[in-house]
């Protein structure tokens, strides 16, 4: 799942339990739409925050080649290995990160995403989009929102 700095989903993606998240990293950042109050929606944000599971080169070559800030902490295997001049990082915008977090925990408080009554993915994913649909709508028309 992709997350603006806001907590409101952008993408998500299903995917076999296990399939590492890393894996549809690049695949679900193509998806992603960012609303701008005119024209057509940002492609790109302009960080991208993650653990340090997301801390492989194919994802920060990605990253780099697209104009995507990587606020991804360094594996402790990989920062023995550098070479070059040292990964940047921001620990003030990796504490963000758990905007993301709190959405995937909204996300689960969703009990048939939750307990997973859907078998078939095509299905659980539309459970899970019109969970995003509902959170949308919650917050637009809200009043304590």
């Amino acid at each position: 799942m992709v997350t603006d700095g806001g907590g409101l989903p952008l993408a998500v993606e299903v995917t076999a339990g296990q399939v590492h998240d890393s894996m549809q990293a690049t695949s679900v950042m193509d998806r992603i739409a960012i609303p701008q109050p005119v024209g057509r929606p940002r492609k790109r944000p302009q960080s991208l925050a993650g653990d340090k599971g997301y801390s492989y080169p194919r994802i920060r070559y990605w990253l780099r080649a697209h104009g995507i800030q990587a606020v991804i902490p360094q594996r402790s295997d990989q920062r023995a290995r550098h070479r070059g001049r040292p990964l940047v990082f921001d620990k003030a915008a990796y504490r963000r990160r758990s905007i993301v977090e709190q959405c995937i925990g909204w996300l689960k408080e969703c009990r048939r995403i939750a307990t997973r009554f859907e078998k078939l993915a095509v299905h659980f994913l539309a459970m899970i989009q019109l969970a995003i649909i509902h959170r949308y709508l919650k917050l637009s028309f809200s009043d304590s929102a």
